[in-house]
């Protein structure tokens, strides 16, 4: 029986010749697959690949079924409807020409009246309430991602293909997107690094850069095998090296023992013992066998070296990133934060924070939670200093770091050694390396240019020229930080905010996330309509 999606020989390099895929086979059986890799790896370009929207370069890809393809970014057209998004809208008008009496006889056999009610429960299922004829324009983020969610399951497609679709969704719509993943009877594929919707799957498929690898089981099960792999991939380079070591080991003795015959061989001749004819078929006999034993030894040697070297690749794929964020002192008890009775917001009247009141003394970990609109970044932005209260003071007592969802302040045009001078304020190259390598940049990599870093790589540099500034921010804010970054960075940000010793203030819905912090209290933002609540935990 034929798979519903598989690739055979797939090849695909990206415009500057980088080679993501060579020779890639791999099928897609009924049922949930996660797709995951470190950002880079190509996710998305073998989504889109599978959908038809990119064609191999060498290869072949074959579905059987229909199917749909839901864009981790979809693009908003002026003008776009809900029901463009279904490819309704001329249906839709009919129906209303129809209705207005301005139809033709002619029209009326096209006129498809289960339409409005199909469209309807598909957007309910998604959690919308609102007509097909809304301006996408006028859709939140999360309202967006949720009507093109609709839209894909509309059509009722054999194979879906989900790119990061918990992304822009708020705690209730991330939920959902696992209620429709658990309960899908097709093919689903879904590249995703939401731990909580991967927990769904029935297998994951990891793209590296040495191919693609499936493991069965969900994202647990995919850890276990992964811890697995890494284990025997450090086991196999410590061999690799030790055999290296060995080899390196036989030849210095083999060359000692040459020296030393070779020495012996000169003394020989010049005392003159030997006939001249027998010391020189000597001589040519031994470096005969010498010279077969050095090609051995270097052949040895080679491939013991090669050995070492595909281990090393190997371990490097495997074992995930470390950063290591500076200490800032930050005592028990000292307060650091307090904002009293304060409204704020863009509109006057209309303010999204209402009468908060909130004191952050020593090193706490606080999430600030609420639904999509419901005024998280704008808190953010208001203890940042970005934007100023209506009403109420907020008084900061120390540095501040503060990191939006796409670390904006970092200049796209700008290394990272003048994005770390601009935001850092460090004096001497010297320095700037130092604080760059404990965040992975090192050597060279200190002068990329900020505009081609991956969303792990941006946070890390973020978080280089911030937390690089003297003295160190005793409160770190970080707003939605996982949305961009790739499993291996999201774990590698946990382990480095584990050892922070200051306070941090998170926006975020990635619950695996913020369970991993240990948070000591939350912020509820019910809808901008009600008074804002802190909650201590003890």
């Amino acid at each position: 029986m034929q798979a519903p999606v598989s690739l055979s020989s797939l090849c695909w390099s990206t415009p500057d010749g980088t080679r993501l895929f060579n020779n890639l086979d791999i099928a897609f059986g009924p049922g949930r697959t996660g797709l995951v890799g470190r950002n880079g790896t190509g996710k998305t370009t073998l989504l889109r690949l599978i959908a038809g929207e990119l064609s191999p370069m060498a290869g072949e890809v074959r579905i059987a079924g229909t199917l749909a393809l839901l864009r981790q970014t979809p693009l908003v057209r002026p003008g776009e409807t809900i029901a463009d998004l279904f490819g309704a809208g001329s249906a839709l008008a009919l129906l209303r020409r129809v209705e207005a009496g301005r139809a033709g006889a002619e029209d009326l056999p096209d006129a498809d009246w289960t339409l409005p009610h199909r469209i309807g429960a598909a957007l309910r299922q998604c959690g919308l309430e609102t007509e097909p004829e809304t301006l996408l324009g006028a859709l939140s983020g999360g309202q967006r991602a949720r009507a093109h969610l609709a839209a894909q399951l509309f059509m009722s497609p054999d194979v879906l293909l989900l790119d990061e679709p918990s992304n822009n969704l708020d705690d209730a719509g991330r939920r959902l997107v696992a209620t429709i993943v658990r309960n899908w009877t097709g093919t689903v594929i879904i590249a995703s690094h939401d731990r909580t919707l991967l927990a769904e799957v029935d297998a994951v498929v990891e793209l590296t850069r040495l191919g693609a690898t499936r493991y069965g089981g969900n994202y647990a099960h995919y850890r276990e095998r992964k811890e697995q792999d890494l284990a025997a991939a450090r086991h196999d380079l410590a061999d690799a090296e030790k055999a290296d070591a060995e080899a390196a080991r036989r030849a210095r003795e083999a060359a000692e023992r040459k020296a030393r015959r070779d020495s012996r061989g000169k003394k020989a001749r010049a005392k003159g013992d030997q006939p001249k004819i027998l010391m020189d078929a000597a001589r040519e006999r031994a470096e005969a066998s010498g010279g077969a034993n050095v090609r051995l030894r270097g052949e040895r040697r080679a491939a013991t070296g090669l050995a070492v070297a595909a281990a090393r690749t190997r371990l490097e794929v495997l074992q995930p990133l470390r950063m290591t964020l500076p200490e800032c002192g930050l005592p028990q008890g000292r307060t650091i934060l307090s904002l009293d009775a304060v409204s704020a917001g863009y509109v006057a009247g209309q303010p999204l924070i209402r009468n908060l009141s909130l004191t952050i003394a020593g090193p706490r970990r606080i999430a600030i939670r609420g639904a999509n609109g419901s005024g998280k970044t704008t808190l953010m932005r208001l203890i940042a200093g970005a934007i100023a209260p209506f009403s109420g003071t907020v008084e900061r007592v120390g540095p501040v770091a503060y990191l939006d969802q796409d670390v904006g302040f970092l200049d796209a045009d700008g290394t990272l050694l003048e994005n770390f001078g601009k935001a850092g304020r460090r004096s001497g190259d010297r320095e700037a390396h130092a604080v760059l390598a404990r965040f992975g940049f090192r050597a060279g990599e200190a002068k990329r240019l900020a505009g081609g870093l991956s969303g792990g790589e941006r946070l890390r540099a973020g978080l280089a020229c911030v937390l690089g500034k003297t003295p160190t921010p005793s409160l770190l804010m970080l707003d939605e930080p996982t949305n961009h970054l790739d499993l291996d960075s999201i774990e590698m940000l946990e382990a480095a905010l584990a050892g922070y010793d200051g306070a941090l203030l998170v926006v975020s819905h990635d619950e695996t996330f913020l369970d991993a912090l240990r948070l000591d209290g939350t912020i509820d933002l019910p809808d901008g309509r009600l008074p804002c609540r802190a909650h201590e935990r003890h």
